[in-house]
C-alpha cells in the first residue's frame, strides 16, 4: 500500500504506554523519495510537547515541530516493501537517527528501525496507518 499509494498517515506510537505521540504523513517528492512531516503532536498525561525544537541540532533549532520533516530523502528498495534514508529525528527529542523501515504485507503498519552506527543497536519501532 504504502508504495503504491504513496501517502498515508501514520501514528507515532510510544512503546512504552502504547500512545499516540504523533502523527506523520508521508508522501513521495518529484524525485522519487520521500518526505515525512508531523502533522500532529499529541499531549500526554506526563509530557507536553513544545511548540519549537529548543535545544535541537541545526537546522532544527527554534523551528515550530508541526511541519518538521522527521523523514526526508527516504528511498524505496527496488523490488521490496523497505526503504532506506539517511537520517530520521526524533521529534520528542531531537535525537538524530539511521533509519530503515519496512512496510508489513497488510500495508497497515510500518516497523522503522532507528540506530546510531550499527542497526543491532538501535530500537525498533511500529507506526500504525491512520486511513
Amino acid at each position: 500500500m504504502f508504495a503504491q499509494d504513496n501517502t498515508d498517515v501514520w501514528q507515532h506510537i510510544d512503546e512504552k504506554s502504547g500512545n499516540t505521540q504523533a502523527t506523520i504523513e508521508i508522501w513521495k517528492e518529484s524525485n522519487n523519495t520521500y518526505l515525512g512531516p508531523v502533522m500532529d503532536l499529541i499531549k500526554q498525561p506526563d509530557y507536553s510537547p513544545p511548540p519549537n525544537c529548543l535545544n535541537y541540532p541545526t537546522p532544527y533549532t527554534n523551528k515550530p515541530l508541526l511541519g518538521m520533516a522527521v523523514l526526508n530523502g527516504l528511498k524505496s528498495v527496488e523490488g521490496t516493501s523497505s526503504y532506506n534514508q539517511d537520517r530520521v529525528i526524533d521529534p520528542l527529542n531531537g535525537q538524530i537517527y539511521d533509519a530503515k523501515m519496512k512496510l508489513n504485507p497488510s500495508g497497515k503498519c510500518l516497523s522503522l528501525r532507528t540506530y546510531i552506527g550499527a542497526s543491532i543497536l538501535g530500537r525498533s519501532q511500529i507506526w500504525g496507518s491512520i486511513q
